[in-house]
Protein backbone atom coordinates (compact mmCIF):
# COMPACT_ATOMS: atom_id res chain seq x y z
CA UNK A 1 0.00 0.00 0.00
CA UNK A 2 1.97 3.16 -1.19
CA UNK A 3 0.76 6.45 -0.64
CA UNK A 4 1.47 8.90 -3.40
CA UNK A 5 2.99 11.34 -1.27
CA UNK A 6 5.81 9.12 -0.16
CA UNK A 7 9.44 8.77 -1.95
CA UNK A 8 11.51 6.34 -0.66
CA UNK A 9 15.11 6.10 -0.91
CA UNK A 10 17.84 3.12 0.04
CA UNK A 11 19.03 3.50 3.73
CA UNK A 12 22.33 4.75 4.23
CA UNK A 13 22.68 2.18 6.66
CA UNK A 14 21.82 -0.48 4.47
CA UNK A 15 24.76 -2.62 3.85
CA UNK A 16 26.16 -1.71 0.33
CA UNK A 17 27.37 -5.46 -0.66
CA UNK A 18 24.02 -7.42 0.37
CA UNK A 19 20.28 -7.27 -0.54
CA UNK A 20 19.45 -6.34 3.08
CA UNK A 21 18.50 -3.58 2.04
CA UNK A 22 15.41 -0.87 3.71
CA UNK A 23 14.02 2.15 2.01
CA UNK A 24 13.09 5.20 3.93
CA UNK A 25 10.24 7.95 2.85
CA UNK A 26 10.30 11.43 5.17
CA UNK A 27 6.47 12.31 6.12
CA UNK A 28 5.48 15.62 7.73
CA UNK A 29 4.80 13.82 10.93
CA UNK A 30 8.14 11.09 11.27
CA UNK A 31 9.12 8.70 8.71
CA UNK A 32 8.18 5.73 6.66
CA UNK A 33 10.32 2.50 6.77
CA UNK A 34 10.25 -0.82 4.22
CA UNK A 35 12.01 -3.62 2.99
CA UNK A 36 13.40 -2.84 -0.37
CA UNK A 37 13.02 -6.50 -1.14
CA UNK A 38 9.23 -6.96 -0.15
CA UNK A 39 8.05 -3.23 -1.27
CA UNK A 40 4.53 -5.13 -2.13
CA UNK A 41 4.33 -5.78 2.17
CA UNK A 42 3.62 -2.09 2.74
CA UNK A 43 5.81 -0.26 5.14
CA UNK A 44 5.92 0.42 9.09
CA UNK A 45 5.34 4.56 9.73
CA UNK A 46 6.63 6.45 12.78
CA UNK A 47 6.47 9.23 14.47
CA UNK A 48 8.77 11.83 14.91
CA UNK A 49 10.11 11.52 18.12
CA UNK A 50 9.72 7.65 17.50
CA UNK A 51 12.21 8.11 14.50
CA UNK A 52 14.44 11.09 16.36
CA UNK A 53 15.03 8.33 19.06
CA UNK A 54 15.87 5.82 16.67
CA UNK A 55 18.37 7.68 14.53
CA UNK A 56 20.37 8.66 17.69
CA UNK A 57 20.43 5.25 18.75
CA UNK A 58 21.65 4.43 15.67
CA UNK A 59 24.35 6.90 15.35
CA UNK A 60 25.56 6.43 18.96
CA UNK A 61 26.12 2.68 17.96
CA UNK A 62 23.30 1.29 20.51
CA UNK A 63 21.20 -0.25 17.69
Amino acid sequence: MREPHMVFRKSSYSGARTQDCVEVADLPQGAAVRDAQNRELGHLTFGIAEWRAFLTDVTAGRL
